[in-house]
């Protein structure tokens, strides 16, 4: 993705990090502000664990997905907000948060943790676009149902098919799509929105 990138004239920089230790988040915008006014700033952070149900999951799965997911999440978007707000000199700007389907319908015997990390983004979303709502910025939500992608455990795809309307899975393509626009000046009076790119599941 850097190369294409930068193929194309712009700038980027791929950093590892870990985005539920703020050290490594404040590390990475600093990095980012080299790169130029940070005007959008998306978190796509997110991992499950291994699928059980909650009875059988292991403490250290439990930690580190809600660290992962929401911690980071919240971490992430303070940093965004410290940068982007007019109240501290910044010209405004986007966040938009990945959240989840599952926050909806709970992932019942998979992985409910998981579904409660992106509850809690949803929850995040309306609270801190009500927040900085003055501050010149947007918040919002995308919220992926069966994405085809390699999240999934080994033959889930197959198995949660039959549950989608449209009877398959999405792409990564149609949920960067919706990320787009709402970083876009088309999605300039949306903020608190959460758009489900799940085939109306």
């Amino acid at each position: 993705m850097v190369e294409q990138i930068r193929a194309r004239g712009g700038a980027a920089e791929a950093l590892p990090a870990d985005t539920a230790k703020e050290a490594d988040v404040e590390r990475i915008f600093a990095a980012a502000e080299k790169l130029g006014r940070i005007e959008a700033m998306v978190y796509n952070t997110g991992i499950t664990g291994p699928n059980s149900t909650l009875a059988e999951a292991q403490p250290e799965t439990l930690s580190r997905v809600i660290e992962v997911n929401l911690v980071g999440a919240l971490f992430c978007a303070r940093a965004a907000v410290r940068r982007m707000s007019t109240k501290t000199g910044g010209k405004g700007g986007s966040i938009v948060l990945i959240s989840s389907r599952a926050a909806v319908h709970g992932s019942p015997g998979e992985y409910t943790w998981y579904a409660a990390s992106k509850g809690g983004l949803d929850s995040l979303v309306i609270g801190l676009s009500r927040e900085v709502a003055m501050e010149g910025i947007r918040v919002n939500a995308v919220s992926p149902g069966t994405i085809d992608t390699g999240i999934h455990a080994p033959g889930r795809l197959d198995r949660v098919k039959p549950l989608m309307p449209m009877q398959r899975a999405g792409t990564a393509e149609e949920v960067t799509a919706a990320v787009m626009f709402l970083v876009s000046k088309d999605a300039s009076y949306v903020s608190g929105a959460n758009i489900a790119v799940a085939g109306g599941r």
